[in-house]
């Protein structure tokens, strides 16, 4: 312990510190100097030149001290935009109780503006089916509506929109998207995947700088009264200049000493690898970073987009395996000379098929220096079964959102079947066989808050309704200190920050969050009960509740 840094400015205290992995967390205190941890240890055995004067001491009595939660997978724009007045977020009872939710923006927003949504999921709806343009053309004839599907893969549009869009019946979709058309071949006012990414800049561009800076703030608060101290903020979409990873309003925020998470940034894979290297020479600041990059292979599964190896269960066509996003070819050609230059890459892999074709690249192209930084598999929620230790023996880190194990009940049965149903979100196999597991929430797709992921994980039950009974797949549930493991230093591995955040050891970021109860000491069905006490980055409380 260098004496430099002696008396700390803060010393916590607490009876039970979660360091990095502890099933039973001992009894502790962490010092923090600056913005650095420079003491863990037993309260008793604590060097008394470590406090002084003015020293800062706190005493959370029976509460958990752990390392702040780092969301691995995140869309820091669109979380924030559906969580401002700008826009609304919602999935609906179904296609007329949606058209209804909107009522509220439609009141606040100014007339003419687009009104903005996401959350929409037809398959939960009662009855379920795909909505079309007419309903939202018969609330809002003369203003356009985008509402974003729950997954952010599908847009639903009225005709307003469409006509300011410039689609119309003869337009013809960019590769990789679709527009859905009736029998008689008119717009139904459906846009999927590429089709509907390639249209949001152009949607969200009547938002401000400066409201889009409010969002911003709003949002940074609710990450840290959740108890989040850092994000990756991964691209949204593939296509070049789509990636929505706004290193401006970070950079307006980090200015003003308003930036109060730590962000570690990936934007998207191109041929011009140009866009990482400019944003890593301008942004070099403790909580400002571009880390690596991130590319896509395929959909999701619930719309048979995700690549698998074998047909859907309930094919929709003979031969309906999803497809990739870009050839394997292309994809490699990629990855290739990112890696030789020593750059991570992330890439989404929802089926069977493209997980197994990016291991295939991965294998052959490392992270040059992959001794501190590793690749990185997104999603990952239908293996076959040999990939499972593939990925392990490989170092690839594991991207995976526990919410997503329920968002859909019956839906792996229905789509993937019975016989690929106990490959899909093995989190305890994955462990047990070695790999690095990081956990995100893919937000907006799932709320941000870490201890419902953590819950869902633990219980392999739903976050808000706790189905099923029992859990699903409970054999690939993982216990309440490796959850915590994966929320924190497993989720800096795959922000290529390992050795940095993520753990309480001496020399790294003083980034903690205080539990109140102590989840270590309630059943694993009690989890929720836990609330974030207090919250701080750097060594600074950014969070404390009332």
């Amino acid at each position: 312990m260098d004496s430099s840094f002696f008396p700390a400015d803060l010393i916590l205290r607490s009876s039970a510190v979660f360091t990095s992995s502890e099933e039973e967390p001992p009894a502790a205190a962490v010092a923090v100097t600056s913005d650095r941890i420079i003491w863990v240890g037993d309260p008793a055995d604590m060097p008394g030149e470590l406090q002084g004067l003015d020293t800062e001491v706190r005493d959370f009595g029976d509460a958990l001290i752990m390392p702040g939660f780092h969301d691995a997978h995140m869309h820091v724009f669109h979380s924030a935009l559906y969580l401002s007045p700008l826009a609304e977020r919602f999935v609906g009872e179904n296609e007329a109780d949606a058209v209804a939710r909107l009522a509220p923006l439609a009141a606040r927003r100014p007339a003419g503006s687009w009104l903005l949504t996401q959350g929409w999921r037809d398959y939960l709806w009662n009855p379920a089916g795909m909505p079309s343009k007419a309903s939202l053309d018969a609330a809002y004839p003369d203003r356009p509506v985008a509402m974003y599907s729950g997954d952010a893969h599908t847009l639903w549009l009225n005709s307003c929109a469409l006509e300011r869009l410039g689609i119309t019946d003869d337009t013809e979709p960019p590769a990789g998207g679709s527009y859905d058309r009736d029998e008689a071949g008119h717009l139904t006012g459906i846009v999927r995947e590429a089709a509907a990414m390639e249209l949001m800049p152009r949607i969200v561009a009547e938002f401000s700088t400066e409201e889009l800076l409010d969002a911003y703030r709003s949002f940074e608060r609710y990450l840290n009264e959740h108890g989040i101290t850092g994000v990756c903020d991964v691209s949204l979409m593939a296509m070049p200049g789509l990636d929505f990873v706004r290193d401006d309003l970070y950079a307006q925020l980090e200015a003003n000493d308003e930036l109060t998470v730590r962000v570690s940034m990936f934007p998207t894979l191109l041929e011009d690898r140009s866009r990482l290297d400019e944003l890593q020479a301008e942004h070099t600041g403790p909580l400002l970073q571009a880390r690596g990059f991130k590319q896509f292979f395929d959909g999701v599964s619930s719309q048979h987009t995700a690549w698998v190896h074998d047909p859907y269960t309930n094919a929709r066509f003979d031969g309906d395996c999803g497809r990739p996003t870009v050839g394997p070819e292309v994809m490699e050609a990629l990855v290739a000379p990112a890696a030789a230059e020593g750059h991570a890459v992330r890439i989404h892999a929802i089926g069977d098929e493209a997980i197994h074709q990016c291991l295939d690249i991965f294998e052959r192209h490392p992270v040059e220096d992959g001794a501190t930084n590793h690749h990185t598999i997104e999603h990952l929620e239908n293996f076959q079964p040999a990939d499972i230790e593939r990925l392990a023996r490989a170092g690839v880190i594991a991207s995976v959102q526990p919410r997503h194990i329920t968002l859909d009940p019956g839906g792996p049965e229905r789509d993937l079947g019975a016989e690929r149903v106990p490959y899909m979100w093995p989190f305890r196999t994955l462990l047990d066989a070695g790999a690095t597991l990081a956990f995100g929430t893919d937000s907006p797709v799932t709320d941000i808050d870490p201890l419902d992921a953590v819950y869902t994980a633990v219980t392999r039950r739903d976050a808000d309704s706790h189905k099923p009974e029992g859990g699903w797949l409970p054999e690939e549930a993982i216990t309440l200190a490796e959850a915590l493991s994966a929320y924190t230093a497993g989720s800096a591995a795959a922000a290529q920050r390992a050795g940095e955040v993520g753990e309480l050891v001496p020399g790294q970021y003083a980034d903690l969050v205080v539990l109140s109860p102590n989840p270590f000491a309630l059943a694993p069905e009690d989890i929720q009960q836990a609330k974030v006490r207090a919250t701080y980055v750097g060594g600074k409380q950014v969070y404390e509740a009332e």
